[in-house]
């Protein structure tokens, strides 16, 4: 992986973000990292810090031996940690901690326990530097989200369709709902940067119907604009079939696969973008190796169908698709928040 040199501007980017994370000089502040993560990602949150009179040290992890059958990206559940408790507890016991893992700690076993510390956790997405400051968090990105969940939260059923034959019906009652704006002031609390999203983890044995993924919409765990559409039948949670005869469709089929475990196939959360600033098209420009897709998810007005893991629902899986849709309506009780792709 090659070495990014680092500039000036974002340093003063990170600072900018940590401020709104409400660091403070004096404060205690983890950088963690693997021996693998992008080097430019914790020197520049290092340099920040120190800029803001932190008092920041490092935890890097050396990367663990591959436990899964295919190839892992883009999950948001980093391995790094392991369960070792001498880093949990260093984790929990920091005032703010810059997540600069491969695949984030949103959705990491020891993530409860970091919170319970009262850590305040801000998750860097593993990309270039410029994909960064392109969506740089604002204090004005908060309340659109925070209106959004409380939408969502008091929302009995969301209803999902699209030109292409998108029909999806998803009982919210018993939903777990989050939200992110880049930034977390709040102790016990996660954010992700680039951010701008709102989702609900549905409880177990609420979500049915069908889902159409055309032409240009994504799957992020492949890091693939799709080329031809190809149809989900999803019951009782789970995808029942994967209807095409396109490459999407067959590598989709091996992927879920190759887990071997029932629970790959089933939803993990629901959601729409709210980035006025995060691009569909992003992704066009980047390799692969600078590219981790945060901001796909979150760009205004797609619709985000996610399967694996789901704690609402009980169901634990290391398989994961991230499937950031276009000209979607999305609906809560009837009322649309997003139609044809654009937010109400």
């Amino acid at each position: 992986m090659s070495t990014v040199r680092i500039e000036g501007k974002w340093i003063d980017l990170f600072e900018r973000v940590f401020r709104l994370c409400g660091v403070q000089a004096g404060d205690a502040c983890a950088v963690l990292s693997e021996t693998q993560s992008r080097p430019e990602l914790p020197h520049t949150a290092e340099l920040a810090l120190l800029r803001l009179g932190a008092r920041p040290f490092h935890v890097v992890l050396p990367m663990r031996a591959l436990a899964a059958p295919v190839p892992v990206r883009s999950t948001g559940a980093s391995d790094a940690i392991g369960g070792l408790a001498p880093v949990v507890t260093a984790l929990a016991g920091s005032i703010f901690v810059a997540d600069c893992t491969i695949e984030g700690l949103q959705h990491a076993a020891e993530l409860p326990a970091i919170l319970k510390g009262g850590a305040r956790v801000l998750a860097i997405s593993h990309e270039h530097p410029e994909i960064l400051e392109r969506c740089e968090p604002r204090a004005e990105d908060e309340q659109p989200v925070r209106e959004a969940m409380r939408r969502l939260k008091t929302a009995q059923a969301m209803q999902v369709s699209s030109p292409v034959g998108t029909d999806l019906r998803i009982d919210l009652r018993g939903a777990r709902v989050g939200g992110v704006w880049g930034f977390t002031s709040r102790p016990g609390t996660l954010s992700h940067w680039p951010a701008g999203l709102v989702l609900a983890f549905p409880a177990a044995g609420t979500v049915s119907g069908t889902l159409v993924l055309d032409r240009g919409d994504v799957n992020l765990t492949f890091k693939r604009y799709l080329q031809d559409p190809l149809r989900l039948v999803i019951e009782n949670d789970h995808v029942t079939a994967i209807e095409g005869s396109s490459v999407d469709a067959d590598l989709m089929r091996g992927y879920f696969e190759a887990w071997n475990d029932v629970s790959a196939y089933a939803v993990s959360h629901v959601g729409w973008g709210l980035n006025r600033r995060a691009r569909w098209d992003a992704m066009t420009f980047h390799d692969k190796a600078d590219f981790n897709g945060t901001e796909l998810r979150a760009f205004a007005g797609n619709f985000l169908y996610s399967t694996g893991a789901n704690e609402a629902a009980g169901r634990h899986t290391a398989g994961h698709f991230d499937l950031p849709m276009r000209g979607c309506t999305v609906l809560l009780d009837g009322v649309p928040v997003v139609e044809a792709g654009r937010l109400v």
